[in-house]
C-alpha cells in the first residue's frame, strides 16, 4: 500500500525538529524567534512549503508552547519560528513538532 494512502497528504504528517539557535545576528538577538531544522527538509524549497504551521515545544513538566514557523531560513532547509513567547535557555538543542 502505498505511503499516500496509509497516511494522506504530506501536510497531515506530524513532523519533528530541533530547535537549534535564537535568531540573531552579530549585536542583537530574538528571544521569541528560533532557527529550526526540520527532519527530512533539505531545501529552501521544501522549507518554504511549512509556512504557517504550528509548532509545539513541550517542557519536563509537559508545559506547551506554541509558535508558527513564518519563512525559511538559509538555502539548507532550516525554518524561522516565532513563539508566543520566548522559551527557556535550555529549549536550545531540545525536539518540537510541527504539525496543521
Amino acid at each position: 500500500m502505498p505511503l499516500k494512502a496509509l497516511f494522506g497528504t504530506f501536510d497531515s504528517i506530524m513532523m519533528h525538529g530541533i530547535l537549534k539557535n535564537y535568531r540573531r545576528g552579530r549585536n542583537t538577538q530574538h528571544p521569541t524567534q528560533y532557527i529550526v531544522e526540520v527532519d527530512g527538509i533539505e531545501t529552501r524549497a521544501k522549507a518554504s512549503t511549512l509556512n504557517g504551521k504550528k509548532v509545539t515545544w513541550k517542557s519536563v513538566a509537559e508545559k506547551a508552547i506554541t509558535g508558527k514557523i513564518m519563512a525559511a531560513h538559509g538555502n539548507s532547509g532550516a525554518v524561522r519560528v516565532k513563539f508566543d513567547k520566548g522559551l527557556p535557555g535550555q529549549a536550545i538543542g531540545t525536539r518540537v513538532s510541527v504539525s496543521e
